[in-house]
Formats: structure tokens, sequence, C-alpha cells
């Protein structure tokens, strides 16, 4: 009798096993209770520390409740839109407008830990954080967040302009109010979300330009940094969604669990479409040269690969090569923006104008690098190259004559140029025809038509 294992039922395993007692043999033959009869993590699971945290363990705590690199991401992509604007940088608006972003990240990252500590800590990923972990006070995060928050919305309005300062503090409210109130309740909270991450290069262009918010630069900016969130946080989200049910998130992967990942991957592959066509769009209506349409091809190429793979197989495998290949995306296609915008090249072929080699700073020179980097790789273009050789340098030996060839239809064979300008001439002769309709119905009303002055 003494040599025999005794049958344990299953809580009484269980409490052993919680409380760390017995010896391995005592639970080889125990059924293990189905996951969704445990119970949720308690408060009691995270043992907060015994002694008062060190200076070093709050600055640590501090970046946590910040998302630093959530936060460092934000930045670039602020400063990314501040660069595309062109012409004479402002070194202290710049800095204002990158500080007083990432403050205001700091202070809505902040707030979300503060509203969601309770599902924070029933989730694997989270339960470390300051806040579950008790190495700060909720009244501590608050002070941080208020600070934060208050500093950045000053820094924005003191250091740059209105417009910019009002975008960073409505983002602070959209991410730790609309967003936050969300994520629990309905899965619209990713495309609120998403709203929140396509704000920061917009207002580094607000920033850089004094406040001017409509124009077709801050569209595409803000327009690409919202469609590639979704590939990027649906890939990330299904690979943890069993976490974030046990947190109780409403996010697309959590409810597409019966369906096999069908609406996931079928979102994924949709918005991976959306962006392959920013490149084409962009070069069509002017705001980037030809070549970012052609050079976005090889890019999207790859996205459209892998996501067309996790179509095919629903693995968190297949999922993690979606979220790695949008870390480096986005990088690799905000740089080909800023490289082949038109105001980009304007300010270059301005500073070259102007400046000597010896009196420039340190964006006049990454401009004139950026365009030596163009030219060269106009001059080895497949189309020019095998179509029309020899174009890539002008009568001069200047090598601007594929640059022109955007602007005048004609002087380029590259198909993406001449494809542009048709486009262009096609759309002029709509208006124009649609102008002379509304002429001549004007003159069969008995009105008067100003004659068209080709103005």
């Amino acid at each position: 009798l003494l040599g025999r294992t005794p049958r344990l039922c299953p809580i009484s395993t269980t409490s052993l096993a919680g409380a760390g007692a017995g010896n391995s043999s005592s639970t080889t033959n125990t059924r293990i209770p189905d996951r969704s009869s445990l119970p949720k993590p308690a408060d009691t699971d995270v043992v907060p520390p015994s002694s008062p945290p060190s200076t070093s363990e709050y600055m640590k705590a501090a970046l946590d409740l910040s998302k630093a690199r959530l936060s460092a991401l934000v930045v670039v992509t602020t400063a990314a839109g501040f660069l595309t604007a062109g012409g004479p940088v402002s070194y202290p608006t710049l800095a204002s407008a990158a500080v007083g972003t990432a403050l205001c990240s700091s202070s809505a990252s902040t707030l979300n830990q503060i509203f969601e500590v309770d599902r924070d800590r029933r989730m694997k990923r989270t339960r470390n954080r300051p806040l579950v972990a008790g190495v700060v006070k909720p009244s501590t995060a608050i002070i941080l967040a208020g600070a934060t928050g208050i500093g950045g919305g000053g820094i924005l309005a003191l250091g740059t302009d209105p417009i910019t300062a009002i975008l960073g503090v409505s983002n602070i409210a959209l991410y730790a109010g609309a967003y936050t109130y969300l994520k629990p309740r309905s899965e619209l909270n990713t495309w609120v979300g998403a709203v929140v991450g396509a704000v920061p290069p917009v207002m580094g262009w607000t920033a850089a330009t004094g406040g001017s918010l409509f124009d077709m630069e801050a569209a595409f900016l803000g327009g690409l940094l919202y469609l590639w969130q979704f590939p990027h946080f649906f890939a990330l989200s299904w690979m943890h969604r069993t976490d974030y049910a046990r947190g109780g998130f409403q996010m697309v992967p959590v409810n597409d669990v019966e369906t096999m990942g069908d609406r996931t991957a079928a979102l994924i592959g949709r918005y991976t479409w959306y962006l392959s066509a920013v490149p084409v769009v962009s070069s069509v209506m002017g705001v980037t040269s030809s070549m970012f349409a052609v050079e976005g091809i090889a890019l999207n190429a790859y996205a459209l690969f892998v996501a067309g793979r996790f179509d095919r197989e629903r693995t968190n495998a297949n999922a993690r090569k979606v979220f790695l290949t949008s870390l480096w995306y986005l990088p690799c296609v905000m740089t080909l923006f800023i490289l082949h915008s038109r105001r980009w090249k304007d300010a270059t072929d301005k500073n070259d104008e102007e400046m000597s080699l010896g009196d420039e700073d340190i964006v006049a020179a990454l401009r004139r690098r950026a365009g030596q980097i163009r030219n060269f790789g106009k001059e080895v273009c497949v189309h020019e190259l095998f179509v029309n050789p020899g174009h890539g340098t002008d009568a001069g030996g200047n090598d601007n004559a594929i640059d022109q060839s955007d602007d005048a239809s004609g002087a380029s064979a590259c198909p993406v140029a001449i494809g542009k300008n048709k486009i262009s001439e096609a759309t002029k002769a709509g208006v124009a025809s649609v102008a002379s309709a509304a002429a001549a119905s004007g003159n069969s009303d008995g009105s008067v038509v100003a004659p068209a002055t080709g103005k």
C-alpha cells in the first residue's frame, strides 16, 4: 500500500501544483482539467516587490509605461513627415515636433495601461507591466500621464503651430479614450487604432509647413501609415489570439478561430493590395516621381507573397513572416517616398543652385546624396536602357533628362512616365470637354459665358 501512487482528484492536484508541493510522480496519472474550467489569474498571481523600487527601476517602469519602442516608431514617422516637406529645415521646430509627439505618445500609452490594468493581469505578455507587477502605484502613473500629456501639448504649441498641437492632444484622447474603450467591446477598435498611428507623420508635415493640413503629401503620408497597420497588427494579433481572448479583447483573430482565420487572412491580403497601390497613385498624381511606382513593385511583390502564403496556411509561423515583413517594409517605403518626393527633389535642385558643398548642413547633404542615388537609379532603369539607350543624360551630360520625362511627354521612353503622361492628358481632355459642354448649355439657355482663357 505504501508503494502505490494514490489517485488524486483534479482539484487536489491543482492545489498541490499551485503550492509547489509534492513530487512529480503524484501528477503522472492525473487528468488535466479543461482550459476553460481553469480560474482566471487572481491579483495574488503577481507578487509586488517587497522593497521600494530603486531609481533605475522607476526609470525602467516609466519607459515601460510609455511603451518606449512604440514611441520611438512614432518619432521616426513624425520626422519622416517633417523631412518630406523639403525646403530649409528648422531644427528647433523639428526637435519640438519630435519631443512633443514622443511625450504625447507616452501619455496615451500610460493612460491605456491605467485603464487596462485588470485585463493586462490576465494576459501572459502583459502581466509583468509595471502597474500589474506593483512596481509603481496607479497614482504615480497618473502623474506621469498628466505630466507627459501637458508637456507634449505645450511643446507642440510653443515650438510648432496650433494645428500640430491640436493633432497631438487629440491623438491622446483618441488612443486612451475611443480606442481603449472599444478594445473589449468591438472589433472596430483596430480601425480606430489605425487612425491613431496615421496621425504622427501628418503632424510632422504640418509642423514643417506651418499647419498645412490638406496637402496631398499629408494625405499620402497618413494613408500609407493607416493601411500599413492592418497587415502588421492582424498578423500580431493572430499570433497572440489566445492571449487576447484571455484578456477579453475583441480582435478579429480572436473571433475568427471557428472559421480558421478566413477573415484575418482576407483582411491582411486586402490591405496589402491597398498598400501596393500607393506608389502608383502617388506617381500618377505627381506627388512622387515615376520611379517610386517602379521600385515599389519589388517591395509590394514580396509583401503580397507572404500575405498569400498566410492565406494558404494560417500558421503562427506564416503570421510571423507577415509581421516581420511589415517591420522592414515601413522604413523602406517611407525612405523611397521621401527620395522620390517632388518637394524633396525641388529642394535638392534649389540647394544645388544656391549653396556650395562647404556651406551645406546635414539635411542639405542628405538631399544631395538622395539626388545622386535617384540619378543613379534612373541611369540603370531597365525601360530606358532597352527602349531608348543613352537616354540617362542630356546633351550637356547632366543627369536630369529622365527627371524631365515626368514633366514632358515624349521626353522618355519609360512606360511608367509615358503612362502617367497619357493619364494626365486624358484628365485634361475630360476637364476641357466638361467645360465645353457647360459653356454650350449656358449659351442654349441664353446666358452669357466668358470665353476660355486657358488660365
